[in-house]
């Protein structure tokens, strides 16, 4: 009952919970079991990148042709909502979760006008609160007065190990070795991109997930989610 009545005032309060780091740090699973847990909407915005990127590669761009992929992301009707990930009414949900979509996404994150035109579709997205969005500079570009800031990491290890043994995102066939080489190519891209590169943010919590259950990261976000209200 306390529960109930605790969740029902969190979503009276439509808070802004920003979910960042690296690839295989658990944001997904994390942040989708918090938004289910406040009745919030998940927005996943690293699908959106990964969208235009299979989107730009279908239409026969070049990845570092800033202007024409810009055009497309502001053009295209991404709508990243209950899992589902949909770009002009085509469900790329799986199509994205591919090893050369991550790649492909990687480049295209490094695109300035391209992060422009998505920052503003995710700030216009999440404006109103009640929700939970994760990526890689939420909570230092997109809502730096998030109510809630969290920063995952993880050992890059253990990142690999986890994105090794999900067949959604290695394809099922990819040894460790490779996964984490992949993944090492990608945190690289990530943290030295000129514009929102992957960083902490100053007033973020951060939770090492290594060795940590989901339930017992969730937990944690939770009782910061219920401190911020108090």
């Amino acid at each position: 009952m306390l529960f109930d009545l605790f969740v029902a005032f969190v979503v009276m309060k439509k808070l802004i919970i920003a979910i960042d780091g690296p690839s295989g740090a658990g944001k997904g699973t994390v942040a989708r079991t918090v938004s289910q847990h406040l009745g919030y909407r998940h927005i996943d915005t690293g699908a959106m990148y990964r969208a235009v990127a299979l989107e730009a590669v279908r239409d026969g761009l070049a990845l570092d042709d800033e202007r024409a992929v810009a055009e497309l992301a502001g053009r295209a009707e991404i709508t990243v909502d209950g899992g589902v990930v949909s770009i002009d009414g085509l469900d790329v949900t799986r199509a994205i979760r591919t090893p050369e979509a991550d790649k492909a996404a990687a480049s295209v994150a490094r695109l300035p006008q391209v992060r422009e035109v998505l920052v503003a579709r995710q700030r216009r997205i999440g404006r109103q609160g009640g929700v939970v969005m994760e990526g890689r500079d939420i909570g230092t570009v997109v809502f730096p007065d998030a109510d809630v800031k969290i920063y995952l990491d993880a050992s890059a290890e253990e990142r690999a190990r986890r994105r090794a043994s999900d067949p959604a995102h290695s394809g099922g066939q990819a040894g460790q070795a490779a996964v984490a080489e992949a993944i090492e190519a990608r945190d690289k891209s990530d943290t030295t991109r000129a514009v929102s590169p992957l960083t902490v943010a100053a007033d973020a919590v951060r939770i090492d997930t290594t060795a940590m259950p989901i339930q017992a990261v969730v937990d944690t976000i939770m009782k910061l989610v219920k401190e911020k209200l108090n």
